[in-house]
């Protein structure tokens, strides 16, 4: 079986793949003070509550974007798998040109993302990752990853008022009935989930008009589903993109061994 780790800024998401399909998936909160014994008495348990052992664990692969973590991950899998995990950076085969100008600024979930998502629908892409930032992707018809942008998310903007402002308070991140809202909370709630749709419909459409008018729009991330609740902009919500995309690069650097052309 494959383990695969995707360190968020926000959570740490685990899948196991048996064969090519995905058996079960959690996500834990990320937590830079954790120790090596921390993460691997957690995920252990979690496995263990889906009946896999970790010696049932043959490979591990994992992308990172919270440099103090990932070495404190390699750390456990040694430790408590006794596998060298293959860490998506730089060097490491993805099948996908890179055409940003400084190709290591991309982050690695953004290339594991634009991967599945190229091989799951093919081009011109658009993937919108919900995540502690809003992240948009530009995949061409090639399979070239072109660029994108990044926006603040939406708990990100949500805990910023609270901690910015004498009077405002945390809400549910939830749509409200209405645009106009009648007391603070459906305010919030308003400026939060429904600015957020705009944002998000209006960079689709910029970059619509700069990758072709046929470009799919992919969602994924942690609010992937509410925001797909209240747009039609998407033609797809794949919440388990990042794990479908480091199986895949998994799997195409044990053909080719990593860096081989």
């Amino acid at each position: 079986m494959l383990l695969v780790i995707d360190v968020g800024n926000t959570n740490v998401t685990l899948g196991v793949f048996d064969g090519k399909n995905l058996k079960d998936s959690w996500r834990i909160a990320t937590t830079a003070r954790h120790m090596a014994d921390e993460y691997g008495l957690t995920i252990t348990n979690l496995l263990g509550l889906a009946g896999i052992t970790p010696s049932d664990v043959t490979d591990i692969c994992l992308c990172s974007v919270v440099p103090p973590i990932t070495a404190t991950l390699e750390e456990m899998c040694a430790k408590y798998f006794k596998i060298t995990p293959l860490t998506v950076s730089a060097g490491v085969k993805t099948g996908m040109p890179i055409l940003y100008q400084n190709p290591r600024d991309v982050g690695a979930d953004r290339v594991v993302d634009a991967v599945a998502a190229f091989h799951l629908y093919k081009g011109p892409l658009i993937v919108v990752d919900f995540g502690t930032a809003i992240v948009f992707d530009a995949i061409s018809v090639h399979g070239e990853y072109l660029g994108g942008a990044i926006a603040p998310g939406i708990k990100v903007a949500a805990e910023s008022l609270f901690l910015s402002t004498s009077q405002l308070r945390r809400v549910e991140l939830e749509a409200p009935n209405t645009a106009i809202g009648r007391n603070t909370v459906a305010s919030l709630q308003s400026g939060l989930i429904f600015g957020y749709v705009d944002l998000v419909t209006g960079m689709v459409k910029r970059f619509k008009e700069e990758l072709g008018t046929d470009s799919k729009v992919v969602a994924t991330g942690g609010m992937a589903r509410l925001m797909a609740t209240q747009t039609d902009v998407f033609d797809t919500v794949n919440e388990n993109l990042t794990l479908i995309g480091l199986h895949l690069i998994h799997e195409l650097n044990q053909t080719t061994g990593p860096g081989d052309a």
